[in-house]
């Protein structure tokens, strides 16, 4: 990757990050932390890796992606708003009453969302879903989907695992959000599931270990899993939750908290600071 296209990527990531947090604010509720942590494997997705166009979000041979962490809207939608899907200011309706910016993700009424999700586990279910149908159809349509480490401590997510081995699902993608935390504490302590490099390569995936925030690393990844042939890749990326502000990094407390009006500010101020620095490399 050019380091101009890095630059981009970068201040995307950093913009996203902004609006996500502010529409958290906004509506009061929300789950900042691990939108946080995964932003900059979406933004490398939607902005160099995957094959969409935000004025035909229904093309049949769009690559897909499913939001599997389903209540981290705030990081899809803001993405899905840079990316020209529909405007920024649409995500001042995000959870009111009066809108249609769900708190999960909403395939009806939310432009670029391909799949309704948010009960933990089933989003990978609907990804092997779709990469099977793209095989039998003989489409050649990539399908790539975001989960949890929290997450998949559900078990249909091994279920889901299982068929896109046996089916030999070498259209999907999967991205674990490696950021040890959840909801009630560490995942180490609620429940243990490492190492999930043994545990998916015992289900027959191919395993990319790769840094969540290094851009050019995850757009790398992306390419090599593309010439894997005859069984699914799942990239464990290690980030860390509530990436980009300070006081929200590698604290579970905001897994699903929203910020005071003078906590916002200095997160404005962060992310603000981080789009400078990037704007004059």
């Amino acid at each position: 990757m050019e380091r101009k296209e890095q630059k981009e990527l970068a201040i995307t990531a950093a913009k996203a990050r902004l609006l996500a947090v502010e529409a958290v604010h906004r509506c009061a509720s929300g789950h900042p932390g691990g939108s946080l942590s995964v932003l900059d494997v979406l933004t490398v997705l939607y902005f160099h890796t995957m094959r969409v166009d935000p004025k035909n979000p229904r093309d049949p041979g769009r690559d897909r992606f499913v939001l599997s962490k389903g209540h981290c809207t705030p990081a899809l939608y803001a993405t899905l708003a840079l990316r020209g899907y529909y405007d920024v200011k649409e995500l001042d309706l995000f959870r009111s009453i009066d809108g249609h910016m769900s708190g999960h993700p909403d395939m009806v009424n939310v432009p670029g969302v391909d799949m309704s999700t948010g009960s933990l586990g089933q989003g990978i279910s609907a990804a092997v879903g779709m990469a099977l149908a793209g095989k039998l159809d003989n489409k050649d349509y990539r399908v790539y989907a975001a989960l949890g480490d929290g997450e998949i401590e559900e078990g249909q997510v091994w279920e889901a695992a299982m068929a896109a081995a046996k089916y030999g699902l070498d259209n999907l993608c999967a991205v674990v959000d490696v950021n040890g935390l959840q909801i009630d504490g560490a995942t180490a302590d609620v429940m243990p599931s490492e190492p999930l490099d043994a545990k998916f390569a015992a289900f027959n995936w191919n395993v990319i270990h790769v840094d969540g925030h290094d851009i050019p690393a995850i757009a790398a990844a992306f390419d090599v899993a593309k010439t894997v042939k005859g069984r699914p890749t799942v990239l464990l990326a290690k980030t860390t939750k509530g990436k980009g502000v300070p006081f929200m990094e590698n604290d579970a407390g905001w897994h699903g908290k929203a910020p005071s009006d003078e906590q916002l500010e200095q997160a404005r101020a962060a992310l603000n600071e981080q789009i400078k620095e990037w704007e004059a490399m």
